[in-house]
């Protein structure tokens, strides 16, 4: 399968307009891509979720936001682990802690999730240390529970993190995403999938193993992709030019969306961004919303600190009205009121 897929998949007909995605689930209350974070995402509404998924040493693809756990797992608590503290170079950022790819499935289900941010959410830090990390088999089954519940199919919007860096160290992910989406019945279009990354070439990988989907190309606003870089070195591509006219064309055909840091989208060319990706018939999702002041665009920050609320309400009204397709939220209920209007 090399060409966009079909308009009349799963996934485009569950799409809303945005569609709302409930980013690693409900983390503004509870702990990133837990089961519980998930489960309160499906109950307020969202359209879709977005895992993250990663490997470990024996081949597992496991739910976690990056390969380093130390900020969201209490595995510095485990001393039998303690010889696992390592350095490494990820996607040219040099890192220091504990990686997935150390672990075997059975050591890392020992582990128990963390707030990722606690200073700014110390509500979801209450949370610590009471659920396991998920398998990419678990979150799907999940999905699937909550669709027959609630009586609406709930999409997954499904992100290969670090492509480049884990094929350095023998594996293969595209290979192991369709093993899972194959055998839990997610591969052929049975339910709504998007597959994303900030790596085009793990995109044209698994679409060319068949797998259906809305391909994502994830951008940021600043940099060059990993595997870009690996290939060309310092004359890479970057992702800016990726998202000029003719970097547009380029994509057009080969992903069929492209999903932005929301500094882009809230710059005055936000919406003719827009325009020009529908244009050339590619959709346009953003990350992510969120209300605390922190995250928030200088304009519609308010007092009360880095943690508090500001006004999340104006800065979401200026990202809907951009006609973008689909918005990536840590507080689902916020997002599904602010979105659905």
């Amino acid at each position: 399968m090399t060409g966009p897929i079909p308009c009349d998949t799963p996934a485009r007909r569950a799409a809303h307009r945005p569609l709302i995605i409930g980013h690693r689930g409900a983390p503004g209350y509870l702990p990133e891509h837990t089961a519980s974070s998930y489960r309160l995402a499906f109950a307020s509404g969202v359209d879709a979720v977005e895992p993250d998924v990663v490997a470990t040493s024996d081949g597992v693809l496991v739910i976690r936001h990056e390969n380093e756990i130390s900020g969201t797992t209490d595995v510095a608590e485990h001393p039998e682990f303690a010889d696992r503290r390592t350095t490494k170079r990820v996607d040219g950022e040099l890192l220091t802690g504990w990686f997935t790819e150390d672990f075997t499935w059975a050591e890392l289900a020992t582990l128990r999730c963390r707030e990722r941010i606690p200073a700014l959410r110390p509500g979801s830090a209450r949370s610590d240390d009471t659920e396991p990390i998920l398998r990419l088999s678990d979150l799907l089954a999940l999905v699937a529970e909550a669709s027959v519940e609630q009586r609406r199919e709930i999409g997954v919007v499904l992100e290969i993190k670090h492509a480049t860096f884990f094929a350095g160290i023998g594996h293969d992910l595209a290979a192991l995403v369709e093993r899972d989406l194959r055998a839990a019945d997610w591969a052929s279009g049975e339910h709504p999938l998007w597959i994303e990354s900030f790596e085009q070439a793990v995109l044209g990988d698994l679409r060319g193993r068949g797998v259906a989907g809305i391909y994502v190309y994830l951008l940021e606003a600043t940099g060059s992709p990993a595997d870009l870089v690996a290939r060309d070195g310092a004359s890479a591509g970057t992702y800016t030019e990726a998202l000029t006219p003719a970097g547009l064309d380029a994509l057009a055909g080969v992903v069929d969306g492209i999903s932005v840091d929301k500094r882009i989208l809230l710059r005055g060319s936000g919406p003719a961004l827009v325009a020009r990706a529908h244009e050339r018939g590619l959709l346009v999702f953003t990350w992510t919303c969120r209300p605390e002041n922190a995250f928030l665009d200088r304009r519609f920050r308010a007092g009360g600190g880095r943690a508090a609320f500001g006004d999340y309400a104006a800065e979401w009204a200026a990202i809907r009205d951009t006609g973008l397709d689909g918005v990536f939220v840590d507080h689902p209920d916020l997002g599904v009121a602010a979105f659905r209007r």
